[in-house]
């Protein structure tokens, strides 16, 4: 059962159509407009995911430390925007954080603890960034607070899918293994179609 549903979250996720269009802030409110900036975007959807599941297939603190990573780095990025600093090739970089997410996982990478962390913090830079650069007439604080639950539930969703494979495959490590490798690989198929598209 949770095998089957780990699958269908994977499968929705690749599968939804991008929104081309975020909430109003002024018809929705900030939190609303921050909350949905993330959900709505596929790209920022499949890595913030894939933080996730890469954080489940490491285990340990790699659980907390890579989303809180994330999150840190994205609140970052998002200062840096709001201070009107630029900073080069983020709508590449966040494409090709699905992508080099997707295969971390596909792989089963263990990479160096700093290492892992300098990854996931550029890309949470860049995904803040852009947050901030589509923030429109929202208030700071509102926007903030909904991009960042956001994100750390979608984190939680790659988790819990990952842990999902795991108690799904039972005693046998090697499939729920081979179950979060399939999803990062899927992960990295959806950043390339992402991409030429």
């Amino acid at each position: 059962m949770t095998k089957r549903i780990s699958l269908a979250a994977a499968f929705a996720a690749l599968t939804a159509s991008p929104a081309f269009a975020h909430l109003d802030p002024a018809a929705h409110g900030s939190f609303a407009a921050g909350f949905t900036h993330p959900i709505f975007g596929l790209d920022h959807v499949l890595a913030m995911i894939a933080v996730g599941l890469w954080a489940a297939l490491l285990g340990g603190r790699s659980v907390w430390l890579l989303p809180s990573t994330f999150v840190g780095a994205m609140l970052i990025g998002f200062a840096v925007s709001m201070a009107g600093l630029p900073l080069p090739y983020v709508e590449p970089t966040i494409l090709a954080s699905v992508v080099v997410l997707g295969l971390v996982v596909a792989l089963a990478l263990r990479l160096p603890t700093w290492l892992s962390v300098v990854l996931i913090a550029v890309f949470g830079t860049c995904h803040g960034h852009a947050h901030g650069g589509e923030m429109g007439s929202a208030g700071l604080f509102g926007y903030a607070a909904g991009f960042v639950l956001a994100t750390a539930i979608l984190h939680a969703a790659g988790i819990l899918i990952g842990y999902g494979a795991h108690v799904s495959a039972g005693r046998q490590a090697s499939a729920a293994r081979t179950i979060i490798r399939a999803l990062g690989a899927a992960t990295a198929a959806g950043g390339v179609l992402l991409a030429v598209s």
